[in-house]
C-alpha cells in the first residue's frame, strides 16, 4: 500500500510529523531520492546480466564509424530507469488521482513497444528491430487511447478539454473540440520519437531530458493549486500537483542511470528508455495544457528531429545534404567535435531554453 495511505490517512493523528506525507513538495523530494538509489542499485544488478545474456549494442551502418568501438556495450537501459521509476511512483503517488494512472498507463505502452523493439534488434543483429511502419502504428494507438482518456478526464473536471492554452499571448486560448485529440496525439508520438532520435551520445538524451522535467515539475505544481494557477492564469487542472511527484520519480531514476551512461557508456538506454521518456514528456505536457511550454524547454529533441526533417527533404528534393550526417549531433561529431564537449554543450543548451520556459509563467 502506498506511503501515503499508511503513514497519513492512518497514522497521522497518532503521531503528528507523519502530516509531513501530505504534502506533495516532501513526496516529490523523497520519490526522487527512491528512485535515485533504486536505479542505482538496479544499474548494478542489470548491467552483468545485460552481458552474461549478450544483450548488447550493435554498429548499425548508418552513424559515425567512431561508434564502431561502442559495439557490444550492453542495451535495454531503460528497465534501470522504468525499474526504478515504477517502484518509486507506485510508493509516493495518491492512488485515488486517475491523472496518475493514466500517465503510468501510457508509460508502460511505450515502454513495452520500446522494449520489444530493443529485444527483436539484439536478437535479429543490427537494425532489425519492429518494422518502421509497425513500430509507428503501434505508437499512434497507444498515443490515441492516452490522449482520449486525458481529453475525457479534463471534461470531466470542467477543464475546457479541446483547448489549447497560448503562453505569450494575452486571452491566447484556441478551443480545437475534439479535433484536440489529434494535436495531443501529435505531441505524444512527436516527443516520443524526438527522444529517440537524440538518444545517440552518452547521456545525450538524459541531460536535456532532466532540464525539461524541471520547468514541467514547476508547471504541474502550479496548474494542480487553484490559487496559484488562477493567480499565474494558468488553466487548473485537479490532481495535476501530482503529477511533480511522477517527475521528480523520472528525474532521480534518470540521475542514477547517468551515473551508468555519462560518457564512456557501460549501458545506453535503448528505445525501452528514449520511447517511453519522451512519450512521458509529452504526456505530461498534453495532461497540464502546456504543450509549447514543452516545445521551447525541450528545444533540444526539437531541433535534432527537424535535422531529420531537413536532411531527408533536402536530399529527395536536391540531392544535396544539408547536414555531413542526421541527427545534428552526427553532424558535429564528423566536424571533428569530441563526444564529451557535443554533450556537455548540448545540455548547456537545453538548459536555457528551460529556463527560457519558465517566463511563459508571467507572460500570458
Amino acid at each position: 500500500m502506498m506511503l501515503y495511505y499508511i503513514f497519513y490517512l492512518k497514522l497521522h493523528h497518532l503521531f503528528s510529523p507523519f502530516n509531513v506525507f501530505h504534502y506533495i513538495t516532501f513526496r516529490m523530494i523523497m520519490a526522487s531520492l527512491t528512485s535515485l538509489f533504486l536505479s542505482l542499485w538496479l544499474g548494478r544488478q542489470i548491467i552483468p546480466f545485460l552481458k552474461r545474456m549478450q544483450l548488447s549494442d550493435q554498429f548499425k551502418g548508418f552513424e559515425p564509424q567512431s561508434h564502431k568501438t561502442k559495439s557490444g556495450t550492453p542495451t535495454i537501459g531503460g528497465l534501470i530507469i522504468w525499474g526504478g521509476f515504477f517502484i518509486s511512483a507506485l510508493l509516493w503517488i495518491r492512488f485515488d488521482v486517475r491523472l496518475n494512472w493514466i500517465v503510468l498507463f501510457g508509460v508502460f505502452v511505450f515502454a513495452s513497444i520500446g522494449f520489444l523493439d530493443d529485444i527483436l534488434k539484439v536478437k535479429r543483429g543490427k537494425n532489425n528491430g519492429l518494422k518502421a511502419k509497425t513500430k509507428f502504428s503501434l505508437q499512434i494507438l497507444a498515443a490515441i487511447l492516452v490522449a482520449y482518456l486525458l481529453f475525457e478526464y479534463h471534461k470531466l473536471n470542467g477543464l475546457c478539454a479541446g483547448c489549447i492554452f497560448l503562453p505569450f499571448v494575452k486571452n491566447g486560448i484556441i478551443n480545437l473540440g475534439v479535433f484536440y485529440i489529434a494535436v495531443a496525439v501529435f505531441v505524444i508520438v512527436g516527443s516520443s520519437n524526438a527522444v529517440n532520435l537524440t538518444d545517440g551520445l552518452d547521456g545525450l538524451a538524459t541531460g536535456p531530458t532532466l532540464t525539461t522535467i524541471m520547468p514541467l515539475i514547476i508547471f504541474a505544481y502550479i496548474s494542480g493549486n487553484v490559487i496559484f494557477a488562477h493567480y499565474l492564469h494558468l488553466p487548473y487542472i485537479r490532481g495535476a500537483g501530482e503529477l511533480s511527484i511522477l517527475l521528480s520519480a523520472l528525474a532521480g531514476s534518470l540521475l542514477g542511470f547517468l551515473w551508468y551512461n555519462c560518457y564512456p557508456a557501460e549501458i545506453f538506454m535503448g528505445d525501452t528508455g528514449s520511447l517511453a521518456i519522451g512519450a512521458f514528456l509529452g504526456i505530461i505536457a498534453v495532461a497540464i495544457k502546456e504543450e509549447v511550454v514543452l516545445a521551447i524547454a525541450g528545444g533540444i529533441f526539437v531541433m535534432e528531429t527537424l535535422s531529420v526533417i531537413i536532411q531527408v527533404a533536402s536530399y529527395k528534393t536536391t540531392g544535396e545534404r544539408v547536414f555531413r550526417m542526421a541527427p545534428i549531433h552526427h553532424h558535429f561529431e564528423l566536424k571533428g567535435w569530441p563526444e564529451s564537449k557535443i554533450i556537455v554543450r548540448f545540455w548547456i543548451i537545453s538548459l536555457v531554453l528551460a529556463l527560457l520556459s519558465l517566463t511563459a509563467l508571467k507572460l500570458r
